[in-house]
């Protein structure tokens, strides 16, 4: 019988493992038998979530790391590679926003500071494209691996405010596609690259944007809970499922995909 979505043992590197999304993906991974690589800014979040999932039976280790700095990622890997001897998968999680890359309601897009704007590609974007082009040198010199980028609703359809934040995740999903590509007619069908999109999810980085300090929905989370047919903001453990059949071998004949998890908010319109 096929173990299509058994992961046990593979070796997932994500970066940006430390945010509200990032630490359910790791501890989630970590649970059913991966060797999670962690790797992100703060060196405190990171330890403390090794140590949970060590506590839970798991095996991780953390790397403080700048997905825009290559000469760091490249240390990464060669202690990845010390600790596990390979990389399986890649999980591009890095990411964020600055208030100058966003237009409030009160100004327009001649307000836009062009060096937050600059900042929010660099990290969403750059932060994608270079652990990505270091981690595939591990995977070439195995002939097989598997890439997740994490991209956003926001790429999907142009929202209002989040100008370099969307423009960024838009182009992370069109690398993801043009890496599929590249990859498989390069390096062989052994080569994925796909993309999990999230709809809307409450971070800490959002939370003050959708939701009033007593809970309550701003005027934008209203707004965004009027478009989706379900209703409600996603949960963190609604990414899990479609985040397993991507690095696991369900999805072997599957790349250049953006599977969005969003309650229906990009097929619906009124």
């Amino acid at each position: 019988m096929y173990e299509l979505f058994n992961i046990n043992n593979k070796v997932i590197v994500m970066t940006g493992g430390t945010g509200v999304l990032g630490t359910s993906m790791v501890s989630y991974l970590a649970a059913h038998g991966a060797k999670v690589a962690v790797l992100a800014r703060n060196k405190a979040k990171g330890d403390a979530l090794v140590e949970h999932v060590k506590a839970n039976g798991g095996d991780a280790i953390f790397l403080q790391t700048n997905v825009t700095d290559k000469a760091i990622l490249t240390q990464n890997a060669e202690e990845i590679i010390r600790e596990y001897g390979r990389i399986d998968v890649l999980i591009n999680g890095a990411g964020g926003n600055m208030p100058g890359a966003t237009i409030a309601p009160d100004n327009t897009i001649l307000d836009l500071n062009i060096d937050d704007f600059r900042q929010v590609v660099d990290l969403n974007l750059m932060g994608t494209v270079i652990p990505t082009l270091v981690f595939s040198e591990y995977m070439v010199q195995q002939r097989q691996g598997n890439i997740v980028n994490i991209s956003s609703a926001s790429a999907l359809r142009p929202l209002t405010r989040v100008a370099g934040y969307g423009a960024a995740k838009a182009a992370v999903s069109n690398f993801t596609k043009y890496l599929a590509g590249e990859l498989a007619l390069k390096f062989g069908e052994n080569f994925r690259v796909n993309a999990l999109c999230p709809g809307f999810f409450i971070t800490e980085q959002n939370r003050a944007l959708l939701t009033h300090p007593d809970g309550t929905y701003t005027d934008r989370g209203n707004t965004i809970i009027a478009h989706t047919p379900f209703k409600r903001f996603g949960e963190p453990a609604e990414l899990l499922g479609t985040l397993h059949y991507l690095v696991s071998d369900a999805s072997k004949f599957v790349t250049g995909t953006i599977a969005v998890v969003d309650g229906g908010f990009d097929a619906f319109s009124i």
